[in-house]
């Protein structure tokens, strides 16, 4: 689907509410829109009264938000855009992955459709970013993995992370230099009572890595 008919703004908040709903079942709200995009409560409850009024969203007064089958159709082509240019960015031009966010950003406003489809081509039709999301298809279609947060996995598991969140390029960089990147197998180990942290080691690697569970939660891992 093509994005040209839907001002940049409005494709941002599109793409924060589908991000937000992507791979948590919690309720999206104004006010956890505000929280993550760092915007006053009061412009982003304007921008959603706005996108219910062009069929974009469902909002309910004080209540959650949802995108309609059409909000949802925009949201997903801005988020192909983005994941596939983040790809580009570290396939082609060899970006760091904690380099590509702010530059897709920027970039997914700019590109044509034609240049997304000729990235897509050009990088063989990746099926995943550089941090594991998935690369939403031509149809519009997600295929998400079976994936589960770290911090909720129990010591003896052997796992594969399947996907890293993002928002946070020093914790990015911490997990590459310690190898837990996509794909990395991981055992997890006993970390001892009442700890409320997890004790892995790295396939490959000698030394354990204890991480507390705001680092866990932004961890994504399946069972190897």
């Amino acid at each position: 689907m093509s994005i040209s008919g839907v001002s940049e703004s409005m494709q941002n908040y599109l793409k924060v509410v589908w991000g937000l709903q992507e791979w948590s079942d919690d309720p999206v709200t104004a006010s956890v829109i505000a929280r993550r995009t760092g915007v006053r409560l009061s412009t982003v409850s304007d921008a959603i009264r706005k996108l219910t009024e062009q069929g974009m969203v469902e909002h309910a007064p004080y209540g959650k938000i949802s995108l309609t089958e059409l909000g949802r159709a925009h949201a997903v082509a801005v988020v192909r855009r983005h994941r596939l240019i983040e790809a580009f960015l570290v396939d082609a031009l060899k970006y760091r992955w904690d380099e590509v966010h702010d530059e897709a950003e920027v970039l997914e406003h700019a590109v044509s459709d034609l240049m997304v489809e000729r990235m897509d081509e050009f990088l063989g039709h990746p099926r995943r970013d550089p941090h594991g999301d998935p690369i939403p298809a031509p149809d519009g279609s997600v295929e998400h993995p079976d994936a589960v947060r770290l911090t909720g996995v129990r010591p003896g598991t052997r796992a594969r992370v399947e996907r890293i969140s993002d928002l946070d390029p020093a914790r990015l960089q911490y997990f590459a230099d310690h190898g837990v990147v996509v794909d990395a197998h991981l055992e997890i180990l006993e970390s001892g009572p009442y700890a409320e942290a997890v004790v892995l080691r790295v396939a490959g690697r000698e030394a354990t890595l204890t991480l507390g569970a705001a680092t866990t939660d932004a961890v994504w891992v399946s069972r190897a």
